[in-house]
C-alpha cells in the first residue's frame, strides 16, 4: 500500500473512532494532528488524510477543524507538542510518524482518543496490550515493517548469494530499533553484538 493510500485509510480511521460518537458534543470537532516530520515533507500525506476524512463525511473548515503541529524531525519536542494539543482540548489526536509519536500522545492524555501509526509492533513498544482489544484511549494502524527485515535479507541473499557482509541502516531514535537489530541478527547464521552501525556476516 502506498503512503498516500495508507494515510487516507488513517483519516477514515480517525473519524470512525471516535468522532462519529462524539460529534454531537461540539459544533465543530477538532482533530489534533501531531507529526514528527515537517509540513513540507508531508504535504501529500496531509492531502490523503483530508481525503480520508472527506470519505467519512468530514470536510476541514466546514464540519471539522484540524490543528497541525510538526516536530520537524526533533523527537525531543514531541512531549510538549502533544501536551499543547491536549491543552487545546482536541476531540481526537492523530499521532503520525512512528511509535514515539504515539507514546508522546499517550503520555499527554489518558482520556482523549488517540489514533496512531506504528511501523513497530504496537504491543512490543507498549502502545496497546492487544491487537484485537487495544483498550485504553489508543488505537491505530500497524504497518508491518520491522518483522519483514529477515525476509528482506533472505531475498537479498538470493540475489547476491556470494555476499559476505551486508550493511543495514536503522534509525536508533525509533522505539523498535533494538527489536529490529535483533531480528536482523537472528536472520543470519552468525550473530554479532547490537550497535547502531550493524553488519551481519553470511
Amino acid at each position: 500500500m502506498r503512503r498516500r493510500e495508507f494515510i487516507t485509510l488513517l483519516g477514515s480511521t480517525a473519524v470512525a473512532w471516535p468522532l462519529a460518537a462524539r460529534g454531537q458534543q461540539a459544533a465543530m470537532p477538532v482533530i489534533g494532528f501531531l507529526s514528527v516530520t515537517s509540513r513540507d515533507s508531508y504535504a501529500d500525506a496531509v492531502a490523503a488524510f483530508r481525503n480520508g476524512l472527506q470519505e467519512a463525511g468530514y470536510i476541514e473548515g466546514q464540519n471539522v477543524t484540524i490543528e497541525y503541529l510538526w516536530a520537524d524531525g526533533r523527537y525531543d519536542l514531541l512531549p510538549s507538542l502533544a501536551a499543547e494539543l491536549v491543552d487545546r482540548r482536541v476531540t481526537v489526536l492523530a499521532a503520525i510518524g512512528g511509535s514515539r509519536v504515539g507514546r508522546a500522545a499517550m503520555a499527554a492524555t489518558a482520556t482523549i482518543p488517540i489514533v496512531f501509526v506504528s511501523g513497530a509492533d504496537p504491543i512490543k513498544v507498549g502502545l496497546v496490550p492487544s491487537l484485537s482489544r487495544p483498550t485504553g484511549n489508543a488505537t491505530g494502524v500497524h504497518m508491518q515493517i520491522g518483522g519483514l527485515d529477515p525476509k528482506k535479507l533472505g531475498l537479498l541473499r538470493e540475489l547476491a548469494p556470494h555476499a559476505t557482509i551486508v550493511g543495514v541502516l536503522l534509525n536508533p531514535n525509533v522505539e523498535d530499533f533494538q527489536f529490529r537489530v535483533t531480528d536482523v541478527q537472528e536472520a543470519g547464521p552468525h550473530r554479532r553484538p547490537a550497535n547502531p552501525c550493524l553488519a551481519c556476516n553470511y
